[in-house]
């Protein structure tokens, strides 16, 4: 068992999954993968079952009944890496817009430099994102400077989902109460670990958007975070 696991939630990632997969069991660190799927109709938990085999005791699968959204598979990650008592949790996507190599620098940011969280940052050192039209682009870059000016959180990039927490991190959150399931869980999840007082660290990485299967953005999302920070800047934090 690796100290590290990594978390990667799945709805219609038939395309993605086993690259994915297989991507990370080969970077220089050991990392251990709980794939949570919510209940995908193109058949991707099937892939990682068939996988499961080759990878004993390091590929683990949870299935949900029902799409519920990135935050409550997010948080069902997190609990099950708790109760499994690894020491630092990782987000990642299933569709390559995070680089698998880019793992490697999120866990030694914790692991070997000190800090509570590290961020898997676009916009810490300009604007690192590949494929996206400019629309999207300017969406998301002006969306987190909004963040970071409604709540006053010292991170560049706090709708990122390309994140490290410390075991100690989410046992002090009380996951129970995160509220938001988009984009906006992202950045709760940031602004909790900060108002906590943990260490949070950004480190720069190329954002490629993906070449297979679809988005899940929606209206909805954007919207969530959009009024989301001002629920949070003005309840603070709720422990």
């Amino acid at each position: 068992m690796s100290d590290a696991l990594v978390i990667i939630p799945t709805y219609n990632e038939k395309e993605n999954i086993e690259a994915i997969i297989r991507a990370v069991f080969k970077q220089e660190t050991v990392f251990d993968v709980l794939i949570v799927d919510d209940n995908s109709p193109d058949g991707t938990a099937s892939i990682v079952t068939n996988l499961i085999p080759e990878f004993p005791n390091r590929l683990f699968l949870e299935k949900r009944l029902k799409k519920n959204g990135i935050g409550t598979a997010y948080i069902h990650g997190f609990k099950w890496a708790i109760e499994k008592k690894y020491d630092y949790i990782i987000e990642m996507d299933a569709d390559f817009s995070h680089n698998p190599k880019d793992l490697n620098r999120l866990y030694k940011t914790c692991a070997k430099k000190g800090f509570d969280v590290s961020v898997g940052s676009r916009y810490s050192n300009g604007v690192n994102v590949v494929n996206w039209p400019m629309k999207r682009v300017l969406l998301s870059y002006f969306a987190s400077k909004y963040v970071r000016f409604i709540t006053r959180i010292p991170v560049c990039d706090t709708t990122a989902g390309f994140v490290c927490y410390k075991r100690k991190v989410l046992e002090t959150i009380n996951l129970d109460k995160i509220k938001f399931v988009g984009y906006a869980f992202q950045i709760e999840m940031k602004f909790k670990a900060w108002k906590h007082n943990f260490r949070i660290k950004e480190v720069s990485v190329i954002f490629t958007d993906r070449t297979l299967g679809e988005s899940k953005m929606s209206g909805s999302i954007v919207y969530e975070a959009f009024f989301g920070v001002i629920k949070l800047r003005l309840k603070g934090i709720s422990k």
